[in-house]
């Protein structure tokens, strides 16, 4: 009986649906200074999620407001 290596390849949809599904979170923080002058300060804060994993995480965190 023959063994077959299968290489373990993913397409991009695969992978956007794994983002879109887990969701991905990039913060970056940057601060420039000279001598104790701050020159340039950048924050951002990106956050790749489908509505549904971003409204699940939301409303544990209690971002969302409940309707009465």
């Amino acid at each position: 009986m023959a063994v077959e290596k299968t290489i373990g390849s993913s397409s991009l949809v695969e992978v956007i649906d794994r983002i879109l599904d887990k969701g991905v979170v990039v913060d970056a923080w940057v601060r420039v200074s000279l001598v104790g002058i701050e020159i340039l300060a950048v924050e951002a804060r990106v956050v790749v999620a489908s509505v549904e994993t971003y409204l699940k995480y939301a409303e544990a965190i209690g971002l969302t407001a409940t309707a009465a």
